[in-house]
């Protein structure tokens, strides 16, 4: 290698010519690069005492032809493309302007830009690749290109703007002071880890640059040139203008699905080396783009809406609406598996509804969405082992969904119903759209004309700032009303007539213009025959939304397990009648006479055991071997509790804080248990004795039950 150092415009001179190789990236310096060079130019122009500026390194390999010497450029190519633009729009300045400049247009264009004696392609000191080829060598000839949405086109408008209220003697001397460090490589070295150890003031690159380099570096130029024609390039206009980004994305979904990792966004083109290996064979490498390239245009279908099956295309657009790409790597799989017809397009779509199912049925209950990756990644690795058989897959993937537990479970029916019932609809911890997808889905379940959710706004029909009419019409208990209905879902619908209906009374937005008797909205069917808009009626309303919801977002259905948590009974808890039961069967029988007149219902679930007022979730009972535990829906300072027994678990249901608290069981006959808060932390454990404590615990529990 012969590094040296040079001034650019010494560097530019003589005949020679600079191309790229085909797996460079295109010209992607924006304004603030420009704008950047702009500065320091000027800067050094003007000032007597600074005799040279530090550009950066352009690295090359030379080859020389009987023409020309010809190089290919390693790194540099922008900071090079972005000075030759510079020069050009200097060069009809100086020639426009006839001011007194120590050069003119025709000494400028020939020193630095054009191959004066050369003819055709040889003419031009530089050549981009083929996205940018043309639309410089159009500049340079004429100061105008037909396609001004180029980045080449805009940043040569910028000097020129610039050039024209600036002293050009004083910015012809800034680039004669413009310095480079000049890499030249010998055929022996190897240009991609001279490549990656460089330290560029140009943009970083993208992963997906890498990769490509990684990739198309280094081989032989006939098969360099067949991988990228072939596939590369082909990707690259698939992916339109914001490759880079989209191309990051998808081959981190690729590497996932074959790794069965995910890799971090900074570490996507390690992941990739690894994943190829070094020192591939030819064929092994085109395999694996041939692959690659497969798989983007499944990508492109999935996330990029580009699929042409309408049925299809609707099931992709639900799950891109609910905004959890960690499920790409697997949908990637199973249109493999689609275009391979190993599965077909029925039971596509039913794969694609019940990843759908899963994700928005645990947005609703509130479970982490990190844990979605986690469960995909155990489907992947089913699938790959062949636990998930291909043969019969879609009950395989129905058991696998099944076998997910805790945080990655696909919650029943009756968890489903439950939380829907009383969540926070409103302001769901995803996309802001996420609203309009939940009521849409049901405005549009089986119609055959669905209407466009984006036409229509969200209205609370109790609305969210009250006027003295409506604290009347909810009545004496008001406050709590509207702190604990007014975003859910019985009292959300859609309307395009937001602005008409504001804070209005009930009767009034059922008889005013584009009001609810009058709207062509199933949603609003129902609020016809409302004579008050009260709990009960949000509470009816939300129930029939409910009873649909199980339908529209389906369980898995394993028809040789339990499809419905309603099914399990206190023998699937053994250490609530075993470990815990001089703690359990008591509160048990308690918490079911808290009622008088009121019924509590008890429902028995997978996982825990829930209790019931008016409909509303009030306390789960959580149990290991390890732990007992009380779950209570109330905001921790809102209720009394001078033991100081609960603390805030901090996760939001309805828009009340479960507060917790948790026992850890002693050594001994059972009758005593020690307590500890299983989200926090406190300096030692507390001993309860049922017999004398049993009663505080309850007191606890009573102040929930009476202000649900």
């Amino acid at each position: 290698m012969d590094v040296s150092k040079k001034f650019l415009l010494g560097f530019l001179e003589g005949t020679r010519q600079f191309t790229l190789p085909i797996f460079q990236r295109r010209y992607s310096w924006g304004k603030k690069q420009c704008e950047q060079l702009w500065d320091d130019v000027l800067r050094v122009g003007k000032d007597d005492n600074t005799p040279s500026y530090f550009l950066g390194s352009i690295v090359f390999m030379p080859e020389t032809s009987a023409a020309a010497s010809k190089s290919r450029v390693i790194d540099g190519q922008q900071r090079l493309t972005t000075v030759s633009l510079l020069l050009s729009a200097l060069g009809r300045l100086i020639e426009a302007k006839d001011i007194d400049v120590p050069i003119d247009r025709s000494r400028l264009e020939g020193y630095y830009l054009f191959n004066e004696r050369e003819e055709g392609e040889l003419r031009y000191k530089q050549l981009l690749t083929k996205h940018d080829k043309d639309i410089l060598i159009q500049l340079l000839e004429n100061g105008t290109v037909s396609d001004n949405t180029s980045l080449l086109s805009q940043n040569y408008k910028f000097f020129y703007n610039e050039l024209r209220r600036t002293d050009l003697g004083e910015v012809y001397r800034g680039i004669q002071k413009l310095e480079i460090v000049s890499i030249a490589l010998d055929p022996q070295d190897n240009p991609q880890l001279i490549f990656e150890s460089l330290n560029s003031k140009g943009l970083d690159l993208s992963q997906a640059d890498l990769i490509r380099n990684y990739v198309l570096m280094g081989q032989e130029p006939r098969f360099q040139d067949r991988l990228y024609e072939t596939y590369w390039y082909k990707m690259e206009r698939s992916f339109g203008a914001e490759y880079s980004n989209r191309f990051n994305l998808f081959i981190r979904d690729y590497l996932t699905l074959k790794t069965q990792q995910i890799p971090g966004k900074s570490k996507i083109y390690e992941s990739f080396k690894r994943y190829v290996g070094d020192n591939s064979p030819p064929e092994a490498l085109e395999a694996v783009v041939n692959e690659i390239y497969r798989y983007s245009k499944y990508y492109i279908h999935i996330v990029l809406h580009a699929e042409p099956d309408r049925e299809l295309h609707a099931c992709f657009a639900d799950i891109r609406t609910l905004g959890v790409e960690v499920v790409y790597p697997f949908l990637l799989d199973v249109y493999e598996d689609y275009t391979q017809q190993r599965l077909n397009k029925e039971e596509v779509i039913e794969i694609l509804r019940l990843v759908e199912s899963y994700v928005f049925r645990r947005a609703i209950c509130d479970l982490p969405s990190r844990d979605v990756g986690k469960a995909v990644l155990t489907l992947i690795g089913k699938i790959k082992s062949g636990q998930i058989d291909k043969t019969d897959y879609l009950e395989g993937l129905k058991a696998a969904l099944m076998e997910l537990t805790h945080s990655q479970r696909f919650p029943s029916d009756t968890e489903f119903q439950d939380n829907l019932l009383t969540r926070d609809v409103y302001n769901l911890k995803t996309r802001d759209y996420q609203r309009g997808y939940l009521l849409g889905k049901f405005e549009n379940y089986n119609r055959k004309e669905p209407i466009r959710v984006e036409d229509y706004t969200i209205e609370h029909i109790m609305p969210q700032t009250l006027t003295d009419e409506w604290r009347e019409e909810l009545g004496v208990n008001w406050s709590d009303v509207h702190e604990k209905r007014l975003h859910t879902v019985g009292n959300l619908t859609l309307t395009g007539y937001n602005p008409e209906l504001s804070n209005k009374t009930f009767i009034k937005k059922q008889r005013a213009e584009g009001d609810f008797l009058d709207s062509p909205l199933r949603l609003n069917k129902s609020l016809r025959d409302v004579a008050r808009w009260d709990e009960k009626a949000i509470v009816n309303r939300a129930e029939e939304f409910v009873a649909k919801a199980c339908e529209i977002w389906p369980h898995h259905g394993v028809t040789h397990e339990r499809q419905q948590e309603a099914e399990w009974t206190l023998a699937d808890h053994p250490y609530f009648t075993n470990e815990w039961s001089k703690l359990f069967l008591p509160l048990q029988q308690h918490i079911l006479e808290l009622g008088g007149s009121v019924k509590v219902k008890e429902r028995v679930n997978r996982y825990y055991i829930s209790y019931r007022k008016n409909g509303t979730s009030f306390l789960e009972v959580h149990g290991t071997k390890k732990w007992f535990g009380l779950f209570l829906r109330v905001q921790t300072a809102s209720i009394d509790d001078p033991r100081e027994m609960c603390q805030a678990e901090g996760k939001k249901s309805g828009g009340a804080a479960w507060a917790t608290w948790l026992g850890i069981a002693t050594v001994g006959d059972g009758s005593k248990f020690k307590y500890h808060y299983h989200f926090g932390s406190v300096a030692e454990l507390n001993e309860i004795s049922v017999d004398n404590d049993l009663g505080y615990i309850m007191q606890l529990i009573r102040q929930v039950f009476e202000q649900v």
